[in-house]
């Protein structure tokens, strides 16, 4: 089936930037003003701590993410863009679940953390801290399963994601800039 230019699908961008104060506000700026909503935003320094890398997720159209990836080059602190959904790619997510327990509960807690393989982080009297990390599939399952003991807050990271291989498909690449020298003074 293909797709049409204008139905809405996730999508996920992998946003190279330099890494200074004010980027983020920049670009997710331009998202809030073109009235598209981020469903995930994940931003950290790169293996270069002159570069960081965002993981953006957001629901929209071919269209739409044309649109927005003209936008972002006009940006002078971004390098690159990829839109990841277009390539076999690899995304996790970390989340701290807060969910009620008692005695009797516990032991059905636990043993769902370790189906997950995820980890008991934190034991109160009334509360465990389940940590567990994978795909939004994974998160979304174990939270479903937690639910019929209470869950009291969730914390989830949003997707960090990276094109699976050795080497991105250039022609995956929306945008490429040249690399600017960073010079110290």
């Amino acid at each position: 089936m293909v797709k049409s230019m204008t139905s809405e699908s996730q999508r996920v961008l992998s946003v190279l930037v330099e890494n200074e104060s004010g980027v983020l506000t920049r670009i997710a700026g331009l998202f809030s003003r073109r009235g598209f909503n981020i469903e995930s935003l994940t931003v950290g320094p790169t293996e270069n701590p002159s570069y960081a890398r965002m993981t953006i997720t957001v629901n929209a159209s071919n269209v739409a993410i044309e649109q927005i990836t003209k936008q972002l080059h006009k940006l002078i602190n971004v390098i690159k863009i990829t839109d990841l959904s277009e390539t076999s790619f690899v995304d996790r997510e970390l989340a701290l679940i807060k969910v009620a327990s008692n005695s009797a509960s516990r032991p059905e807690i636990i043993q769902i953390a370790d189906l997950f393989r995820g980890h008991i982080v934190d034991v109160a009297e009334d509360v465990l801290i389940v940590e567990v990390t994978g795909d939004q599939g994974k998160i979304n399952a174990i939270v479903h399963l937690l639910n019929k003991f209470g869950i009291k807050e969730i914390a989830r990271t949003g997707r960090v994601a990276l094109s699976r291989g050795a080497k991105i498909d250039e022609s995956k690449i929306i945008q490429r800039v040249p690399l600017r020298m960073v010079t110290s003074t």
